[in-house]
């Protein structure tokens, strides 16, 4: 769902001056603000957003929403804490966008190039992931209004560790092929370490029908994921029990966009969203001993 696209991976959108309020460095909280204007490019690759993100020199412009200021002092917090795997929250622009740093890199998007299908891709990927939860493990989420958690059982005693919760390809961007950050923090909310390893590996092996996949190797690169996330035993299983869950949970998102009009959704629905959505949820039961297996 992201859309912090490189610029090579953007296509040509409107293009209009636009006058902008952005944070200087060091102003914590509080928005100093300073006017500039450049030229907007729209930001393609994301469902959720899409023909609503724009990149305005090294910044990226993107629709707020009710829980934006809990998303923010996440992004604060990584900052502080040094990680380089998250766009900076900047401020507010004159449009009441939210402003962040651009990351160069490439996202991975549709047609999926073969080395983001790589074992060694992968297991960048849980690189990233295991260190971004290192940064976000000191975060205090409690003054904030976060969107949905996920499924109690998932979700760490006393609401404290924030998950990203949207590990999808196009979540991630990579630089030589080497994944390097994380963008797309909509859905950040209270949950877990385990939640976010099954959300990714889920959908980096991925565990779906051979008619949705180019893998034929989706239970070894499993096994290679929590095994690169250097993921206990002891949660193995958890993370299994977690897939159907987790599957059903980003569809629930997704319905609950359909039932509010949204177009780019609805048109992915049509495309045969809805039946691959089925079929992945098929093959994730019928599978569910081999997954146990291959992880054990």
């Amino acid at each position: 769902m992201s859309e912090l696209a490189r610029e090579s991976m953007s296509q040509p959108g409107p293009r209009t001056g636009a006058g902008a309020q952005r944070r200087r460095p060091g102003s914590g909280s509080g928005v100093q603000t300073e006017r500039f204007g450049a030229a907007e490019e729209v930001l393609h690759g994301g469902t959720a957003n899409r023909g609503m993100v724009v990149r305005v020199g090294d910044t990226v412009r993107r629709p707020q929403r009710s829980t934006s200021p809990a998303t923010h002092a996440l992004l604060r917090h990584l900052a502080d804490v040094g990680f380089e795997g998250a766009p900076r929250f900047l401020g507010v622009d004159e449009q009441q966008r939210e402003v962040l740093s651009f990351l160069p890199g490439t996202p991975v998007v549709p047609p999926y190039p073969d080395w983001a299908l790589t074992d060694e891709a992968l297991v960048s990927v849980a690189d990233l992931v295991r260190a971004y939860h290192r940064a976000a493990s000191a975060f205090d989420p409690a003054p904030y209004r976060w969107p949905p958690s996920p499924p109690p059982p998932f979700v760490d005693g006393g609401n404290a560790f924030v998950s990203h919760n949207d590990l999808n390809l196009d979540n991630v961007v990579f630089r030589d092929g080497h994944a390097v950050a994380l963008i797309d923090f909509d859905l950040a909310s209270p949950g877990s370490r385990l939640w976010d390893v099954a959300c990714a590996a889920r959908l980096w092996a991925p565990l779906r029908d051979p008619a949705d996949r180019a893998h034929t190797r989706p239970l070894e690169r499993l096994r290679l994921f929590l095994d690169a996330y250097d993921l206990p035993a002891t949660d193995r299983g958890r993370v299994i029990d977690a897939m159907v869950e987790a599957h059903a949970w980003c569809y629930r998102i997704v319905r609950g966009a359909l039932r509010n009009g949204h177009e780019p959704f609805e048109r992915m629905w049509r495309a045969g969203g809805e039946a691959k959505a089925d079929r992945t949820r098929a093959w994730l039961l019928a599978h569910d001993d081999e997954m146990r297996n291959a992880v054990s």
